[in-house]
């Protein structure tokens, strides 16, 4: 870590405020509030190996809201995914995988999929495109499985248009492809199609949803999909070491987050497209334009570290954190950085956070 990425760490770590994600909570603080939830939820028991209790119950409410008849949870989102596509793939009697060439599977995993489980990765698109029916119906026959990331997340989370992600799922029917859906933000998703949830997952022959993003739970996720599926995606977490001994704490904070957080992800967005209005009048390009979810990349003339330095001034004088950390752009000068609009940001008017930005970037 260099000098300024410490000190930006530790001037965030300072402050008071945040205008984006969610403030750092203590522990302590976090698990006093999951025992009250507890007590508001009447979660009065344990599960034994991911069955019974709060498990139980999240997988069940998980189900209903995406349509799907049964939905299985894992402690974690890698793991679940890697047990659904290794399930399609068995049945299909095929490892090749189509898949965008940015999905976090390729990008973040250190090669674990391809490692464990052999898969055979081609792919579905490449760069910042998201996937449709001629992408997949271009690819040589015999696929195992094909995953499409709604929102593509390392494209600004962008998402393909409701006639798009109809065509594809038709598609992948046609061809006899199972389609997962890579759901990490597929909460945040919802607002853009404006349609249930049940109605969008239904596209899709399985889908993966998380916790703890926009849920704010510490960890945990579940996959969703037909009966069948789901004993098979709990025998492979079982294998994979993912049916830890208690999963309550994890299940508990799961359905706090789809109580009191999954209805405001509307908010979210609302906000986050008028901070990206505002950006674009203070001269700074947003991508997508305007954002498909509370997530987007924002672009600016300048150099990473200067904007950085400039960033650090502002969270030590104001105590407050205005935006993430910028990076180089591929566009030689220019700077990039991530906004993630969460409830922290609604205590604020996305044009003082513009203004902010504006001073930050040197406007």
């Amino acid at each position: 870590m260099t000098d300024l990425e410490e000190r930006l760490k530790a001037a965030s770590r300072a402050c008071a405020r945040t205008a984006i994600r969610s403030p750092r909570v203590p522990p302590a603080e976090a698990f006093a509030a999951l025992a009250a939830a507890c007590e508001e939820l009447g979660i009065d028991e344990w599960d034994g190996y991911g069955a019974g209790g709060a498990v139980t119950r999240l997988e069940a409410e998980a189900a209903e809201l995406l349509g799907k008849p049964a939905a299985v949870f894992f402690p974690s989102g890698v793991m679940g995914q890697q047990a659904a596509l290794r399930t399609w793939c068995d049945r299909t009697g095929s490892l090749r995988v189509a898949i965008p060439d940015r999905s976090h599977l390729l990008v973040h995993e250190d090669d674990g999929p391809r490692l464990l489980h052999g898969f055979r990765f081609e792919p579905l698109t490449v760069g910042r495109r998201t996937a449709t029916a001629a992408d997949l119906r271009g690819l040589p026959a015999g696929l195992g499985a094909a995953l499409v990331e709604l929102p593509l997340r390392d494209a600004g989370c962008r998402l393909p248009s409701w006639d798009e992600l109809v065509e594809l799922s038709e598609a992948a029917r046609e061809l006899g492809v199972p389609l997962h859906v890579d759901g990490a933000r597929l909460w945040e998703s919802q607002p853009f199609y404006d349609r249930p949830l049940a109605e969008i997952a239904g596209l899709a022959d399985s889908v993966y949803v998380s916790f703890y993003k926009g849920l704010g739970g510490p960890a945990g996720a579940v996959v969703a999909g037909p009966e069948d599926l789901g004993d098979e995606l709990r025998l492979w977490r079982h294998r994979m070491g993912g049916t830890l001994f208690r999963l309550t704490p994890y299940a508990a904070a799961a359905l706090v987050g789809l109580r009191d957080l999954l209805p405001r992800m509307g908010e979210y967005v609302a906000w986050a497209r008028s901070l990206a209005a505002d950006l674009t009048d203070a001269g700074m390009v947003v991508d997508p334009d305007p954002p498909h979810t509370n997530t987007f990349l924002v672009h600016a003339p300048g150099a990473a570290d200067e904007i950085n330095e400039r960033l650090v001034a502002f969270m030590e004088r104001e105590s407050v954190v205005p935006s993430g950390p910028w990076w180089d752009a591929a566009v030689p000068g220019f700077a990039t950085t991530e906004i993630a609009v969460q409830a922290a940001s609604l205590d604020f008017e996305p044009g003082v956070v513009a203004r902010w930005w504006r001073e930050i970037v040197g406007g």
